[in-house]
């Protein structure tokens, strides 16, 4: 198959500062229980050794002198996470399936062009309505969502999006799921060769109907199967969603990787249940849900320290990213992008903030380019996986 040309995005001059908004606040003003879970309440500040971008509060930040603004604008973010078909991103800083919708809806708060890529909603063959109510709750340090998936269908998306997406300078990758490989393979036929559509993010963690219901994320040649498949049928850039939800993850991320996969998303939700008040039944309505937020970033940590040590394809991570800490830890772990999920509904802004942060860190570092901040902290040689026990060696 040919490679594909590469899709380059290009973004102006990082613009002046505003005046930032503080995390919604419930009607008393303080923090809602959601914003204090994610550990947005407050004024947050990240020590980034830049004025222009340091301060996170309310009040207006200083803008950077005309010497600082031209270090800045030379600090290279540009991450290409699809090497053999060209996905070029000026940022590593994505914005996660589930949390943004389409990109459209988020555009009278935030500057979606200067995020480094958009993952719009998980899309299928046909329209969803979703799970039945109650569909998400909260949980100590995040979310449990049962959505279920509720989205129009991949015709109404290209039809109603596409053209939108066409023009904007953010590449937009379609999160794609199905219950059949005949189901990932049609809707990838029908979004390739789209304007507007930048690439594919595969969710495996989606039951198929051809082994009695369990999910592809967790078996390691259902997962080949699939990912082979939808490779075959389309020549956009292809990522890949694992789930965290099994016992050794490296040899699914190894099988997908050999199944012609660009680069591995990690991680998916965990699957999770709450239990409603009286304590009579779960309280969601589809009674397990995905957990995600700050409680799953040691999981997800773990997992893209794993697999990095065992693909040579890029890893995007995701899970409980609310902070510049968040991402320079899975930069560390291997990780050549990140992706903000569930902080994004308490601080709509932060995508856009933290890439500014990440520039303004690499200039403290005196770096030329966040690149020497990838894979720091993984083993010079293949480490023992948690599955063997390692964690609980005295």
């Amino acid at each position: 198959m040919k490679g594909r040309k590469k899709v380059v995005t290009a973004m102006d001059a990082l613009p002046a500062r505003s005046k930032r908004s503080s995390p919604p606040k419930n009607r008393k003003g303080a923090p809602s229980p959601l914003d204090r879970a994610m550990g947005l309440g407050g004024r947050p500040r990240i020590e980034t050794g830049s004025a222009a971008i340091a301060d996170l509060g309310t009040a207006p930040s200083p803008q950077p002198t005309m010497s600082e603004r031209e270090a800045l604008d030379r600090i290279d973010l540009s991450v290409d996470i699809a090497p053999e078909r060209g996905l070029l991103l000026t940022n590593p800083i994505l914005v996660a399936s589930g949390t943004f919708g389409y990109g459209v809806e988020y555009g009278e708060v935030v500057d979606v062009q200067r995020i480094g890529a958009i993952c719009c909603k998980g899309t299928t063959l046909r329209p969803r309505a979703g799970n039945a109510p109650p569909r998400v709750t909260e949980t100590p340090g995040g979310m449990l969502n049962a959505i279920g998936l509720q989205n129009p269908g991949v015709d109404a998306v290209i039809d109603k999006y596409g053209p939108i997406w066409q023009g904007w300078k953010v590449p937009v990758i379609v999160n794609i799921a199905g219950e059949s490989i005949e189901d990932y393979v049609e809707v990838a036929k029908r979004l390739d060769g789209v304007p507007g559509v930048a690439g594919i993010e595969l969710n495996i963690s989606c039951p198929n109907v051809g082994k009695g219901g369990l999910q592809f994320a967790i078996d390691r040649d259902a997962a080949r199967a699939v990912t082979t498949a939808v490779r075959r049928a389309t020549e956009l850039p292809l990522l890949v969603k694992l789930s965290p939800n099994v016992t050794d993850v490296r040899p699914i991320a190894k099988a997908i990787e050999e199944a012609g996969a660009d680069a591995i998303t990690a991680i998916n939700t965990l699957s999770g249940l709450a239990v409603s008040s009286d304590r009579t039944r779960a309280f969601l309505g589809n009674t397990y849900g995905g957990l995600s937020g700050p409680a799953v970033k040691p999981v997800a940590l773990r997992i893209v320290y794993e697999v990095a040590q065992v693909v040579s394809i890029p890893i995007v991570a995701i899970g409980g990213v609310t902070n510049l800490d968040d991402v320079l830890d899975f930069l560390a772990c291997g990780a050549v992008a990140v992706q903000v999920g569930t902080a994004i509904f308490a601080d709509p802004e932060l995508p856009v903030r933290l890439g500014d942060e990440l520039r303004a860190e690499c200039l403290r570092r005196g770096l030329a380019s966040y690149k020497p901040l990838i894979g720091t902290a993984l083993p010079k040689r293949t480490g023992t996986p948690s599955a063997k026990g390692a964690e609980y060696r005295p």
